[in-house]
């Protein structure tokens, strides 16, 4: 009867010692992958803060400074005045030229005095026509 105790007891141990072994082991897995989340997070994060610091933004324009309003009105009004004439040249068969389209020469579409530099506002309103020419043209 002893005997069968001293196994009981010695089974019984052996199996909390086993389950707290799992236990402990489960926990270090599950800090691991917090702590390797954690860290790929925090690479994405530098890579994002790199390249905005790189490129000023986002967008593959450059960042020649001015309000945010100027910047982005004069991208959007560029990009889409480009595509229509880039649209209009194409399904005329005409060549691909938007240097000789007077919106791209203006280039004060959606233009207000509040928002700052003219001349600003006119070199990103001629870059971002030169890809919506071309994306029209392409047919994008």
């Amino acid at each position: 009867m002893k005997t069968i105790d001293f196994k009981n007891k010695f089974a019984g141990t052996l199996f909390a010692l086993a389950l707290l072994f799992g236990i402990g082991l489960a926990g270090n897995m599950t800090a691991q992958a917090q702590y390797r989340q954690n860290r790929d997070y925090r690479n994405e994060q530098r890579r994002n803060d790199n390249w905005r610091n790189r490129r000023g933004s986002y967008d593959s324009y450059p960042n020649y400074g001015g309000g945010f309003d100027l910047r982005q009105t004069a991208l959007n009004a560029g990009y889409n005045e480009g595509q229509k004439a880039g649209r209009d040249d194409r399904s005329h068969n005409r060549r691909f030229e938007y240097r000789d389209e007077s919106s791209y020469q203006k280039a004060n579409k959606d233009y207000n005095s509040r928002m700052g530099d003219r001349s600003l506002y006119m070199t990103y309103f001629r870059q971002a026509f030169q890809t919506g020419y071309n994306d029209g043209y392409r047919g994008y």
